[in-house]
């Protein structure tokens, strides 16, 4: 097909769709171009960026028309970055378009009887602002200026921010602190490109009650430069309980290093999902929104109806959340997991919260489960919640072997979901109910969690 448009041609478009990246789809003479930043409904004048044989894409020029689906995005920042992608659509709409998305997945994988599936509407939330209780922002340098903020979309420019609407609401402050204490005693930043300078990332972290904690990830060991800082940051802001240096002195994208120095504080804060405490670390991985989490597992939980003579199996258990909500409906508990701190906070989370029948095995799902089965140890529930890769196939194969009445399936990415659904499928087992749940507000990020029963 020949390309109507050319690199660096302006033109008019309407977009009539929205990708699962949140781009506005429109058509020219049947050839597709995506657009950032623009809703189905939305006419523009377009200047083509990238023009190949298969698609275009275009940046806005001008809006002639908005979609009645716009909002003004409440972050002055939005256009430009690339941590929120749909802040300019209502939130209503961003819960429709959510299980779109997820409803379009599952039709692309060809599953059995999908028209009987109930695919529940997006659990949205009522305030989708500062819920996140993890945020972590890269520093540099541009012409003796010190920018602390996300990245630009398909960059590794930093947004130079203020504030972030999606953080908690001391973001604003700790960034000002940060960098006028880096101006001000001559502290270096890192350059990405030449691996030199000192402090890389700020990540903050926070609790339920408002406790913070902040990890500074820096090349060196700067702690001593840093004393001044510590000071002045927790007067001003006293629910600081908490401030590490983490050195990563790597030339790496992985934001933390495996060292870190406690400079002020605890060790770590705690935090709570239902009535169960855990301790939270630098390094610990914690659901991001808590409001959302609740609703999350709590819908996970009323799917796997758990029975006090029920064996569980928690595949991809992190630092063990789900396995101990459970562990207390049931027989036992038996939680998978290849990251080695994860299963060290498992374990103590464990002990704090008095569980006695949680069995905590390290190791990857694909390897320590096919074990586990062999040795005898069967499920009459599997609750299953893996990266966005999802599960491997030998996974899905001694799920079927061992045949448990139900499994739960928690999942981050509709794609890798609807595949590993028709692989259960091909078991014998039926999907009685799907349930999106937002868990990352103005991003184009699903979650969902799945029913399915045997026969």
């Amino acid at each position: 097909m020949a390309k109507p448009v050319k690199k660096g041609e302006i033109t008019e478009i309407k977009i009539i769709d929205l990708n699962f990246r949140g781009q506005g789809v429109g058509k020219i003479d049947n050839y597709v171009v995506f657009v950032d930043n623009s809703l189905p409904g939305d006419r523009l004048k377009i200047r083509i960026i990238k023009a190949i044989s298969k698609y275009g894409v275009g940046e806005v020029v001008e809006y002639i028309e908005r979609s009645e689906k716009f909002e003004e995005p409440a972050c002055p920042c939005f256009y430009n970055c690339g941590g929120c992608q749909i802040m300019h659509m209502e939130y209503k709409e961003q819960l429709k378009y959510k299980k779109g998305i997820l409803i379009n997945e599952l039709n692309r994988s060809n599953l059995e009887n999908i028209k009987n599936i109930k695919i529940k509407d997006t659990i949205g939330m009522e305030n989708p602002f500062r819920y996140r209780n993890k945020g972590a922002f890269p520093l540099n340098i541009v012409n003796g200026k010190v920018l602390i903020g996300p990245y630009e979309k398909a960059s590794h420019s930093i947004v130079n921010i203020d504030d972030c609407l999606i953080q908690n609401q001391w973001t604003g402050e700790i960034i000002k602190i940060l960098r006028d204490y880096i101006i001000k005693n001559n502290i270096s930043v890192y350059n990405e490109r030449k691996h030199k300078g000192s402090i890389r990332h700020i990540l903050m972290r926070n609790n339920q009650d408002d406790d913070l904690m902040l990890v500074i990830v820096s090349r060196d060991n700067i702690k001593n430069k840093l004393n001044k800082f510590n000071d002045e940051i927790v007067e001003k802001i006293p629910n600081i309980k908490s401030i590490f240096l983490n050195i990563n002195d790597e030339k790496t994208n992985r934001i933390l290093g495996k060292k870190n120095i406690l400079m002020y504080g605890d060790e770590y804060i705690n935090d709570k999902i239902f009535d169960l405490e855990f301790k939270v670390f630098p390094h610990t991985f914690f659901q991001v929104n808590h409001v959302q989490t609740d609703k999350l597992y709590s819908k996970a939980l009323k799917y796997a109806d758990i029975k006090d003579t029920d064996t569980i199996y928690d595949l991809y258990c992190g630092v063990g959340t789900i396995s101990l909500l459970a562990a207390e409906k049931s027989k036992e508990v038996h939680g998978i997991e290849i990251v080695k701190e994860s299963i060290l906070s498992a374990e103590e989370n464990q002990k704090e919260n008095k569980i006695k029948n949680a069995n905590f095995h390290l190791g990857s799902v694909e390897n320590i489960f096919p074990k586990l089965y062999k040795k005898g140890i069967k499920a009459d529930i599997v609750i299953i919640d893996p990266p966005r890769k999802g599960c491997e196939e030998s996974v899905l194969t001694t799920i079927k072997e061992m045949n448990p009445r139900k499994i739960v399936y928690v999942s981050c990415n509709p794609s890798t979901l609807a595949r590993d659904l028709r692989i259960l499928q091909e078991g014998g087992y039926s999907i009685n109910e799907i349930q999106p749940v937002d868990m990352f507000p103005h991003s184009v990020h699903v979650e969902a969690v799945t029913l399915l029963v045997k026969g």
